[in-house]
């Protein structure tokens, strides 16, 4: 299982990006996705979204950011609107696929004042 993300780069207060992951390889059996993000060494839940599209949302994002999935096309999206300096991180995306969690490679999101 392989995911390969994209989408991140520089943004100012108040702006917007948008991140995609596609999940390619032995994808039968994939169940809950979701995006995370690390500042050092600290790794935390943004969002996650069930095969059926039940979501949850880390209160720091709540309201602004959208997560979404594509199960025809194995993708997930998060939609980040009104970026905060805080939002600066490494986002990761995740999939389980048949009781274990893969990752992708990461995409940086800078603030940019």
């Amino acid at each position: 299982v392989q995911l390969v993300e994209s989408g991140g780069g520089l943004v100012q207060a108040g702006g917007s990006l948008s991140l995609s992951c596609v999940v390619s390889g032995s994808t039968t059996g994939i169940a809950d996705m979701g995006w995370w993000r690390q500042v050092g060494n600290q790794r935390e839940s943004v969002a996650t979204i069930t095969r059926g599209g039940t979501t949850n949302y880390v209160d720091s994002v709540k309201g602004r950011f959208t997560i979404s999935r594509d199960n025809a096309k194995n993708t997930v999206f998060l939609r980040m609107n009104n970026l905060k300096p805080e939002d600066t991180a490494v986002y990761y995306c995740s999939v389980d696929v048949r009781d274990v969690r893969y990752w992708g490679q990461g995409t940086q999101v800078t603030f940019s004042s």
